[in-house]
């Protein structure tokens, strides 16, 4: 690369690459559990590229804003900073074309829930999120790797993520002096089949049933998730009882809300397949 000054120039597509493979690197070794020191690799690309320490910053935080966008793990160290460019995203976008193992080999091991129901596990719905108008090309990336998706397909993190509900649950009305309640509940999606609407079968303190749908992310709480016709229905026909639990941040300090119905309340639903048949 030319030794000049590049300061206030437009990043090149190769200098956005090499900033994304080295974010990836550090981020791979960030779920290993392995050291690595984020001031060497930022002197690695500064000595390549001839960008400012505090460019190169930047444009890590950069990343970490797209990733939390697509409800992917981010490097801790690097808060996300959302002004990036479209350059950025079509950077990310080639490295995840490239790498897709990446999605499949973040950790989703969680501390174990010894005391699930701790001050700061248990948070309030939160209000409906009055997000900045975002760029065509990020759009275009959220559809592409679409989170929501990604979260209904990995069965995974679905099963680790309704189980913690359940000793959740139990632990909670044994806390409350109800072990028989405790003892009834039931982790339907588990015994029965997912066809009932709902995962588990719970109990408020003084015994009214409690059918709870667990859904589970990788991402914040404002991530979007799927909801069936069937859960949909259910929430309907059984609101006094039905919960949905939303489980969030579940790689690195799990949190949970939970939405009493109507669900339109908290969340626009919006009808995106069909089913089709040869009915008349």
């Amino acid at each position: 690369m030319s030794n000049s000054d590049p300061a206030g120039t437009p990043w090149s597509d190769q200098e956005i690459d090499l900033t994304v493979d080295s974010y990836f690197e550090m981020l791979r070794m960030e779920l290993q559990g392995k050291p690595y020191t984020k001031l060497h690799k930022n002197k690695e690309l500064q000595a390549r590229m001839g960008r400012s320490h505090k460019a190169v910053d930047f444009k890590y935080q950069n990343i970490s804003a797209v990733l939390q966008h697509l409800a992917m793990d981010w490097i801790p160290g690097y808060k996300p900073k959302v002004n990036y460019q479209n350059a950025l995203i079509t950077g990310v976008e080639r490295y995840l074309l490239a790498h897709p193992d990446i999605f499949t080999k973040q950790s989703i091991q969680i501390p174990p829930p010894s005391q699930p129901e701790q001050q700061g596990y248990l948070m309030p719905e939160p209000a409906p999120s009055k997000k900045p108008s975002e760029p065509k090309t990020l759009q275009r990336l959220a559809r592409k790797f679409d989170p929501a998706a990604r979260d209904a397909h990995n069965r995974e993190l679905g099963r680790l993520g309704e189980e913690r509900i359940l000793i959740s649950e139990r632990t909670r009305l044994t806390d409350a002096g109800r072990n028989d309640l405790s003892r009834k509940v039931k982790w339907i999606s588990e015994e029965e089949g997912d066809g009932a609407g709902y995962d588990i079968l719970s109990f408020s303190e003084s015994g009214d049933e409690r059918l709870l749908e667990v859904k589970t992310t990788t991402g914040h709480q404002y991530t979007p998730f799927y909801l069936t016709e069937n859960e949909r229905q259910l929430s309907v026909e059984r609101a006094d009882e039905f919960r949905l639990v939303r489980l969030y941040n579940f790689t690195r300090s799990p949190k949970v809300f939970k939405l009493k119905p109507p669900l339109e309340n908290f969340v626009t639903l919006r009808p995106i397949s069909y089913r089709a048949s040869f009915e008349a």
